[in-house]
C-alpha cells in the first residue's frame, strides 16, 4: 500500500485529526504484516500532533521492530524527519514504561483541567 499524504491531507500535516486519518489507513495493513509506503512529496509543514496520531500510537499496537520493517517513509524533509524521530522516541518510552506513562497522563490531565 502506498499513501500520498499530500493527496489525502494537503501540504500541512499539523492536526491530530489529519494524523488519525493516516493511522486508520495504515494500521490494518501493518497488523496484517503488509508493508506501507508513506509519501510526503509536496508536504512542507509538520507538527508533532500529526505524527503522534499517525505514527506514535502505532507503538501501542505493534512492536517497534515491525514498524521499522514495514513502514517506508519517502520525501520527508529534514524538519519532518526530526519531528517524526522525536515522536517515535517519545512514543517508545510512553508505551514501554508504565511509570512514565502515568506521569505524562497526569500532566496532560492537569493541563486540560486548567485550560
Amino acid at each position: 500500500m502506498k499513501i500520498d499524504v499530500h493527496a489525502l491531507i494537503g501540504e500541512d500535516c499539523i492536526t491530530l485529526d489529519d494524523g488519525q486519518k493516516v493511522h486508520d489507513l495504515i494500521l490494518p495493513e501493518l497488523k496484517a504484516g503488509r508493508p506501507v509506503e508513506i509519501d510526503f512529496e509536496r508536504v512542507g509543514v509538520f507538527a508533532s500532533p500529526f505524527f503522534n496520531a499517525a505514527f506514535g500510537q502505532l507503538l501501542r499496537d505493534l512492536p517497534g521492530d515491525d514498524l521499522n520493517r514495514l513502514i517506508k517513509v519517502d520525501n520527508l524533509n529534514p524538519v519532518g524527519r526530526s519531528v517524526l524521530k522525536r515522536v517515535i522516541e517519545n512514543s517508545k518510552k510512553y508505551y514501554s514504561d508504565p511509570k512514565y506513562r502515568r506521569v505524562v497522563n497526569r500532566v496532560l490531565d492537569e493541563q486540560a483541567a486548567n485550560a
